[in-house]
């Protein structure tokens, strides 16, 4: 079981009323936030999950670490909605210690041109791995530069970065955060999860990614044969992931009916590619025993008129003759 101390940074931003995911985008983030928690709590008791937000005027710190799930919705129903992202300033004041509640943004400037330590360092259990999960749903104005310059600066002080795209697609979010990902992530420690709108909740598309799955999980990581074995034993040892059915039956209920869904799929996709591996291995056998048929018919007939000493043409004629000469006898 990973033991984490895992801070979650939502994007309270203008861009967050939106709702193209349902019900909205900041709400969608929300209900994700509270999979994440269970799910980090149940894989070990001892992680911790703190909350914060990158709207408005600048990075709020609305939770530290913290194992009480209680303190979280708290501070999730104090989230205000209003300016726009800061993503940058927002990932390098994540939990800062000795700070108050609320990080005006015009004081970022002067805690990160001295040695900013994060309240990721002064976690109490210094065994737990460093986590920092990041919602963003707005358009990102820092450059690639100064991104690529602030992921080397998490790499080296051993922070893993999630990130949950969804919203804002297009334009070049996309490409500043793959680029974010590739200069933080070590080994298999950071991942981009890129959620587009449709009819599923934001919390169950976030079921099926390396984010939730763990290292070497989800859709990108996990296997993609068909070994006919039992469901997925997650990081806290129960099947379908890390969720004990008996704490949360709702949330194992949920992993359950996704894993089978996918399970569902790759069936039909199997049975779809034997089907067609089928019709064009029938389709081959008769065209080959079509050109057998012809290959064999030709030397038969050629044979029965050698046999015969006669054509089929020239046989009218012989019937002929040999009516003439007995009407002559």
């Amino acid at each position: 079981m990973v033991l984490e101390a895992t801070m979650i940074v939502v994007d309270n931003s203008e861009s967050s009323r939106n709702g193209d995911y349902v019900p909205t985008r900041f709400q969608a983030q929300a209900d994700s936030v509270n999979l994440i928690f269970s799910a980090k709590t149940q894989a070990n008791p001892e992680s911790s999950v703190g909350l914060m937000s990158m709207g408005g005027k600048g990075p709020e710190v609305l939770v530290t670490l913290t194992t009480d799930f209680g303190k979280i919705l708290d501070g999730l129903h104090r989230t205000k909605i209003r300016g726009e992202t800061h993503l940058a300033t927002g990932i390098q004041v994540a939990g800062v210690s000795a700070l108050p509640l609320y990080v005006p943004l015009a004081k970022v400037p002067q805690l990160t041109s001295v040695r900013v330590q994060l309240a990721l360092k002064h976690r109490q259990n210094k065994s737990q791995r460093q986590r920092i999960i990041v919602f963003t749903c707005s358009t990102i104005a820092e450059d690639e530069k100064t991104l690529v310059k602030l992921a080397k600066k998490m790499k080296k002080n051993n922070i893993s970065i999630d990130f949950v795209l969804f919203g804002e697609l297009e334009g070049d979010n996309t490409k500043k955060l793959e680029a974010f990902t590739e200069n933080v992530k070590s080994g298999d420690g950071s991942h981009l999860a890129i959620i587009p709108p449709g009819p599923n909740l934001l919390s169950d598309s976030l079921l099926t990614t390396p984010i939730m799955q763990g290292e070497g999980g989800g859709a990108t990581g996990g296997s993609s044969g068909d070994t006919g074995a039992g469901p997925d034993t997650g990081p806290g040892g129960f099947d379908y992931g890390s969720v004990d059915p008996s704490v949360d039956p709702e949330l194992a209920m949920v992993l359950r009916m996704s894993y089978e869904e996918d399970l569902a799929r790759k069936e039909r996709e199997k049975e779809a590619r034997e089907k067609e591996e089928k019709d064009n291995a029938d389709g081959q056998i008769k065209k080959e025993t079509k050109q057998e048929g012809e290959e064999e018919s030709k030397p038969l007939l050629e044979d029965v008129e050698e046999k015969n000493g006669t054509s089929p043409k020239e046989e009218p004629n012989n019937k002929d003759d040999d009516s003439d000469k007995m009407d002559l006898a």
